[in-house]
């Protein structure tokens, strides 16, 4: 009888176990947010499904945000033909005009939406800290997130994989 209840404890921590491992190793779906961009496009992350996707939150008075757009214009120009789109999301407090002035001076060649109301910023986790970067694979998952700048190599070669 005691082996009985023994094995039967023992089950129960390999289940949970493999539950806890599957939760670990579990990519996180995107949220299916729609982007306004600048330019009035609508950029659903669902009709993006088949495609490499970078969103980047960001804003016009984070010097890291700036230092990072030649980079991310780098990688727009490497890896657009293979589908990549990228989604530059102002915060809610960028003021509108600053990040219309600044896209413009820049001649950012990815999308530029702005999160007046927040609510792109709470879908991904309440986003606090610019620059913050999410990348999403081809079949919607949130393959990478990183707070603080990224580093264009490791992205260029996660790009590379999808």
């Amino acid at each position: 009888m005691r082996i009985k209840s023994a094995l039967g404890v023992l089950s129960a921590i390999c289940l949970l176990g493999v539950i806890a491992w599957w939760l670990t190793y579990t990519k996180s779906l995107a949220p299916n947010a729609v982007f306004t961009t600048l330019k009035g496009e609508q950029l659903a992350i669902a009709d993006l499904k088949g495609k490499p996707v970078l969103i980047t939150f960001w804003a016009t008075d984070c010097p890291s945000c700036i230092e990072e757009i030649p980079d991310l214009i780098a990688l727009h120009e490497q890896f657009k033909d293979r589908g990549l789109q990228i989604v530059a999301v102002a915060m809610p407090y960028d003021p509108p005009s600053r990040v219309q002035t600044l896209s413009k001076e820049r001649q950012l060649p990815y999308a530029v939406a702005l999160d007046i109301d927040g609510r792109h910023v709470r879908a991904f986790g309440n986003v606090q800290l610019t620059p913050t970067t999410f990348l999403i694979d081809r079949q919607g998952a949130i393959a990478m997130h990183k707070v603080g700048k990224f580093d264009v190599k490791d992205l260029s070669a996660h790009l590379a994989q999808l």
